[in-house]
C-alpha cells in the first residue's frame, strides 16, 4: 500500500494503449493530488486519478504550441511544496528523450522525494508492426539517437551508427530525413531497409517501409508526420523475408 508523503512521481504513460500502462503507474495515478500531463498520453488515463485531483496540461505539440520547460519546472516547484503526491505523466518513458531527469533535478533541489516509474518507450511500439529491434544473426545491437539536438543539429553519432551492424532508432528525426538518407548513401548503405512508424499502438497508426535513401520521398508521399519513430536496419525487412519463405514452402 502506498503511503501518502511529499513525493514527486515521474511516470511513463507508455505507448498510448492504456493496457500497456504498468500496474505501479496505475496505483500512483489513483492517489494523485496533482497531475501534470503531456499531449502524447492516452486521455483515458485522466479518468484514473481522483475526482478532486488538480489536472494541468503541460504538453508540447511537435512544431506547434508548447508549454516552456521553465514554466513546467515552476509548476513542479510550486505543487511539490503544496501537495503530498504530485505526478508528472509523460508519454513513453520519461528518461528516454522525455526530459524526465531535468524535472527530477527540480524536485530534488527542493528536498522532495522523487519516484521514477518506467514506461514502455516509443521504439518498442515498432514491434506491433512486426519489426523486432534485434534478431539473432541480423542485428548486433541498437543505436538510439535523437534526430534533433537542442541546437537543431542532427546527432553526431549517426555517422558512427551507420557503420555498425546494429539497428538504428531515431527519435524526433522527421525534419532530418534527407540528412539521414544522405549519411547512409555516403557510406554505401542507401539500400538499407528503413521504416517510419507513427502512433504505433493508437488508432490511426501507420507505417511506411522503404530503402533508407528514399525516406524523405516516401514520407512525403504517405503524408507522415511527427511524432514518429524511424527504424533503420535489416530487421525492418525480416517479416517480409519470413512471409516470402513461407509462401515458397507452401508452393513446394
Amino acid at each position: 500500500m502506498l503511503i501518502r508523503q511529499n513525493t514527486f512521481y515521474i511516470l511513463g504513460a507508455g505507448l498510448g494503449d492504456i493496457d500497456l500502462l504498468t500496474i505501479k503507474a496505475y496505483k500512483i495515478l489513483e492517489i494523485a493530488d496533482v497531475l501534470l500531463f503531456d499531449n502524447l498520453i492516452n486521455s483515458d488515463l485522466l479518468n484514473i486519478v481522483p475526482k478532486d485531483c488538480i489536472k494541468i496540461y503541460v504538453g508540447k505539440e511537435p512544431f506547434g504550441k508548447y508549454v516552456p520547460q521553465s514554466d513546467i519546472n515552476g509548476l513542479i516547484a510550486y505543487y511539490c511544496t503544496q501537495y503530498p503526491n504530485v505526478v508528472r505523466l509523460k508519454g513513453g518513458d520519461p528518461y528516454i528523450y522525455g526530459r524526465g531527469f531535468e524535472e527530477w533535478a527540480v524536485a530534488r533541489q527542493l528536498g522532495v522525494k522523487v519516484t521514477y516509474v518506467p514506461g514502455v518507450t516509443s521504439m518498442q511500439g515498432v514491434g506491433m508492426w512486426d519489426i523486432p529491434l534485434t534478431h539473432r544473426g541480423t542485428s548486433e545491437g541498437i543505436w538510439v539517437l535523437t534526430g534533433m539536438k537542442s541546437d537543431g543539429s542532427m546527432a553526431s553519432d549517426l555517422s558512427l551508427a551507420v557503420q555498425s551492424n546494429s539497428t538504428v532508432v531515431i527519435y524526433m528525426g522527421m525534419r532530418k530525413l534527407s540528412e539521414i538518407a544522405r549519411m547512409y548513401v555516403m557510406h554505401g548503405k542507401g539500400n538499407t531497409p528503413a521504416a517510419i512508424v507513427q502512433n504505433a499502438t493508437k488508432s490511426g497508426s501507420r507505417r511506411v517501409m522503404c530503402a533508407v535513401r528514399d525516406l524523405a520521398k516516401c514520407s512525403r508521399e504517405a503524408n507522415m508526420c511527427s511524432p514518429a519513430i524511424i527504424v533503420i536496419g535489416n530487421v525492418v525487412a525480416l517479416s517480409e523475408r519470413v512471409d516470402s519463405l513461407s509462401i515458397k514452402r507452401n508452393v513446394v
